[in-house]
């Protein structure tokens, strides 16, 4: 198995760092959280939890990227994850990178998933090079979906059924979002200065 040193971000508020074994238990809090997993098939129990841990885990210590434990800088809190991750589904427009979050229920609304998530486009786009990023979710999940067009992404047209739903489930009808590498550069070169 290969070892990448992991990348771990910071940005004004957040740290998006490697998984500890003392994130598994607020993790599965919030896997465990009906809020949280509305618009997931079921919520998570323990193990399935810290089974999810441990891959995100793995796969940052494999490739040095991934999703990341995230921490608020002020008091080190662990609030949930954000980050990067190759889909093991056969979705329509596989192979792809999709960008992802899910954090406890008390730090909705305060822009942590924005702030995030911008730190994740950047290592994808700037360190990695990717020429696209995807996210995608339940139709319905409005929430998810304000978080994707607050990062720059735009929506694609096609509905796609979700092969990990059950067929007949409500969930199972999902919108995708797609961001280029080249949108991204163009959607950041005000905020760059010139070089």
């Amino acid at each position: 198995m290969t070892m990448c040193r992991p990348i771990e971000l910071e940005t004004g508020r957040l740290c998006l760092r490697q998984w500890r074994p003392n994130d598994r238990t607020p993790f599965a809090a919030l896997n465990a959280d009906q809020r949280v997993m509305e618009y997931f098939p079921s919520p998570l129990d323990p193990a399935a939890s810290d089974a999810m841990a441990e891959r995100c885990q793995l796969l940052i210590h494999e490739r040095g990227w991934g999703v990341w434990a995230v921490e608020t800088k002020a008091n080190r809190q662990f609030i949930g994850c954000v980050g990067l991750h190759i889909p093991s589904a056969e979705l329509p427009f596989s192979p792809c990178v999709e960008i992802a979050w899910r954090l406890a229920y008390p730090f909705w609304g305060k822009g942590y998933a924005t702030e995030a998530g911008k730190a994740a486009l950047e290592v994808g786009f700037g360190r990695l090079m990717l020429a696209e990023i995807v996210s995608f979710t339940a139709a319905g999940n409005t929430k998810s979906r304000a978080v994707m067009e607050r990062l720059g992404m735009n929506e694609d047209s096609a509905i796609f059924e979700h092969p990990d739903v059950p067929l007949g489930h409500p969930l199972r009808s999902h919108c995708l979002y797609r961001l280029s590498r080249n949108q991204w550069l163009a959607q950041n070169s005000q905020a760059r200065p010139e070089e």
